[in-house]
């Protein structure tokens, strides 16, 4: 699942003109009073003062949030919100006076949304209500996305038949049977390896293994966030915390809940953020921007990074007490180069995906372009192969795909089988630069397009390039 992208939506806004509000109470005055602080502030109220009465209005127009009095005319509003329960997610907010406060932990048990006691402060009640449709909306959005991702993406998958890579296969499976539940704390896992070795597919596996599998995954890559944003987006912060802090946000740990926050890239975090995640590892608790308050991370975090993490901590971009706390486990993901027989098996898999993408049909590779495949050097690993062999789908147009539709002839001067010695010379900095330098050349300079060929994003590109000053078309 690759929620990092769907997760951006959680922190959109309440819209407060389209949410509609039924105060369930038999004190008139006071659900007028209510009625108007509410729709001053833009929402849209109904007023019912028994359960028959909002029975009936729920049946004509379901409303978005319930607030809901314990003690009605006609019966009591716990057995009146067990019945909704029974057809209904609606959030429901429950009033009670004093001394009903265990009608109140009754109601909680029936999920409930929140209870306040009576008299209630109706400028706290607008920020009750708001806290509530804002995490309904989160656990819509978190409940949409993994009912899409489980019906529309098939399973994460480490293909190959080599030992190196079986041998990942079964550290995974072993790994994720260590996780237990929620309420279990679950250890921390680091995965290595270049470029597009499959560390994503690697932590979707180990999530898809675990006890977890249900719960939400979310993909937190750090290299794209912007510097200025990366504490907010992954802490969260509280209204007012900083100048444009206009509403409260829910960082991306927050949001993962009980499931998978997976750090693509952590050596690019900032290292005053990653002494705030060591802390957040360390007692599993964390603080929004502007909060006194802590709450509980039950999060399972799993890191990856492609960089070489001794020569990070070596240099001091990478704190020492971060990475021993990260590689609890290790999984070290081995480079296509050394996985020679896995290179047919993986190409023929993309021929046939790619041909039933788009269409073409009776697509198969030719022996001189299999020789082509095996020789070449993969510096972008399996990702590297995956659009090499799209490419080579889409021009072909269906039918036989030769060594000339690869187009690795500039490629495999450099990198064949012969050149390897001269690669495993190069260090994983001075590869990276190769590799950056290259897609700008095939791109003609053009930024985006080169991003798409090694499978990043623009923010990342441009980050890499202005780390090894190189330059490129900004049209």
């Amino acid at each position: 699942m690759a929620l990092n992208h769907d997760i951006e939506n959680l922190h959109a806004e309440v819209p407060l003109a389209a949410t509609s509000v039924l105060v369930v109470d038999d004190e008139v005055l006071f659900a007028k009073a209510v009625m108007r602080h509410l729709e001053k502030a833009g929402y849209r109220c109904a007023h019912a003062a028994t359960l028959a009465a909002a029975e009936a209005q729920l049946a004509a127009a379901p409303a978005d949030l319930v607030l809901l009095d314990m003690r009605l005319p006609d019966g009591a509003g716990l057995d009146f919100l067990q019945r909704l329960r029974l057809r209904s997610t609606v959030p429901v907010i429950v009033m009670t006076a004093y001394g009903e406060v265990e009608d109140a932990v009754l109601a909680m048990k029936c999920a409930a949304s929140d209870y306040l006691k009576k008299p209630v402060d109706l400028e706290e009640l607008r920020v009750n209500i708001e806290k509530v449709l804002a995490h309904a909306a989160l656990g819509r959005q978190l409940e949409y996305s993994r009912a899409r991702e489980s019906s529309t993406t098939p399973g994460a998958q480490l293909l190959g038949a080599s030992p190196l890579i079986e041998q990942v296969r079964q550290q995974v499976a072993r790994i994720a049977s260590l996780v237990g539940g929620g309420a279990t704390q679950a250890p921390t896992v680091l995965i290595t390896g270049e470029t597009g070795t499959g560390k994503d597919v690697t932590a979707r596996l180990l999530h898809q293994g675990s006890a977890r599998a249900s719960r939400p995954f979310v993909h937190v890559d750090c290299a794209a966030l912007p510097k200025d944003l990366i504490e907010a987006e992954l802490f969260g912060h509280v209204k007012g915390a900083f100048t444009h802090a206009l509403t409260e946000r829910t960082g991306l740990i927050e949001a993962a809940e009980d499931g998978v926050v997976f750090l693509d890239e952590i050596a690019e975090l900032p290292l005053e953020l990653q002494a705030k995640l060591l802390a957040v590892l360390e007692r599993r608790t964390l603080r929004r921007i502007g909060s006194s308050q802590e709450q509980r991370s039950q999060a399972w975090f799993i890191a990856a990074t492609n960089r070489p993490v001794a020569e990070m901590v070596a240099s001091g971009a990478l704190r020492a007490d971060l990475y021993f706390r990260l590689k609890v486990l290790t999984l070290d993901l081995p480079p296509l180069r050394a996985r020679g027989e896995d290179i047919r098996l993986l190409a023929e898999h993309f021929v046939a995906d790619y041909a039933r993408r788009y269409g073409a049909s009776a697509v198969r590779l030719a022996p001189d372009a299999l020789a082509c495949l095996r020789a070449y050097g993969w510096p972008g690993n399996v990702r590297e192969l995956s659009h090499v062999i799209e490419r080579a789908v889409l021009l072909s147009g269906g039918g036989v795909v030769d060594a000339h539709a690869l187009a690795l002839g500039e490629g495999l001067g450099a990198h064949s089988a012969t050149a390897a010695p001269s690669l495993e010379d190069m260090t994983l900095e001075e590869l990276e630069k190769t590799m950056l330098a290259r897609a700008l050349k095939g791109s003609a300079g053009n930024v985006s397009e080169a991003a798409r060929r090694l499978g990043i994003t623009r923010m990342a590109m441009r980050y890499r390039m202005d780390k090894h000053g190189l330059r490129g078309d900004e049209s």
